[in-house]
């Protein structure tokens, strides 16, 4: 992959990428810094690349490998297991209609809030091919090759996590 390609590749499917770092880091400051290292990482082996093949995939991959790391690192250094909750994580930009009235407003966000708070609380195995196929949009084979699981897998998991928050969602009293 030449310069050309690769300013091209950032061009179409950086926002994306970003998108994700930023969800899974569970800040934009973590997912600022996430997105600036894999890219730096991507940057590094842009030669290697084939524009040709799904460099998105590889990209994103790269993204969680990193994550984990820092995970990793972050457990080791301050002995402790756990990793603080996804903070609420809001796109710039939100638009509403002009016939929307303030509680239907209110009401919407709410609910996406509570989707965000439910869908933070989920296991790893659930949450990430969550993020990986709404906040990446990307496809589930990209998603099994990312997470070096099987096809099969990514569905049961995608398959789970909606039910799981369906449930939840049921039980808060939310209806559809």
């Amino acid at each position: 992959m030449n310069n050309n390609e690769f300013e091209q590749f950032i061009l179409q499917n950086g926002k994306d990428i970003l998108r994700f770092c930023r969800v899974i880091s569970g800040s934009n400051e973590g997912g600022d810094e996430l997105y600036q290292d894999t890219m730096l990482k991507l940057l590094e082996k842009r030669k290697k690349l084939d524009a040709a093949q799904n460099v998105k995939s590889y990209a994103v991959s790269v993204s969680v490998l990193l994550w984990k790391n820092r995970k990793k690192k972050y457990s080791v250094r301050h002995r402790i297991a756990q990793i603080n909750s996804l903070e609420e994580y809001e796109e710039s930009g939100e638009q509403f209609s002009s016939h929307d009235d303030p509680e239907q407003i209110i009401l919407r966000k709410s609910e996406t809030e509570a989707v965000r708070e439910l869908t933070a609380q989920l296991p790893e195995k659930y949450r990430i091919p969550l993020y990986l196929y709404y906040s990446a949009n990307l496809k589930i084979e990209d998603i099994a090759g990312c997470l070096h699981i099987p096809l099969g897998t990514v569905k049961t998991r995608l398959r789970k996590a909606k039910a799981i928050l369906k449930e939840r969602l049921e039980a808060l009293g939310y209806d559809e």
